[in-house]
């Protein structure tokens, strides 16, 4: 797999064959979830929600628009959360400041 990234991005897209899970760095955990539980994703390029069958991923930040067909291709390999430094350069046109990772309780 080969990977798009340069610098200090806040994701990486794969630009080869589609990634089997993606890698989620929040500030204080890492979390990896599988592609193949992915059910939806729908948002704009301030927000995203990316739905799993085991957890709603919520990502707030700029220039998000950008990875809906590379979340719709499986192809996002890994999402972090910018450093506020980051978000307040000059050069930060896309940056991810919060993702909000919930766990979907089954029902019992």
């Amino acid at each position: 797999m080969n990977a798009v990234s340069g610098g200090n991005v806040p994701w990486v897209v794969s630009s080869g064959d589609p990634a089997a899970t993606v890698e989620i760095v929040l500030h204080t955990q890492t979390l990896i979830l599988s592609w193949h539980q992915f059910v939806c994703a729908e948002g704009n390029g301030e927000e995203l929600r990316i739905g799993f069958a085991s957890h709603d991923v919520v990502i707030k930040g700029a220039g998000l628009d950008a990875l809906l067909p590379a979340i719709a291709s499986h192809r996002v390999v890994s999402l972090r959360e910018s450093l506020r430094s980051e978000r307040f350069s000059g050069e930060a046109e896309r940056f991810i400041h919060e993702i909000v990772v919930r766990r979907i309780e089954g029902e019992l």
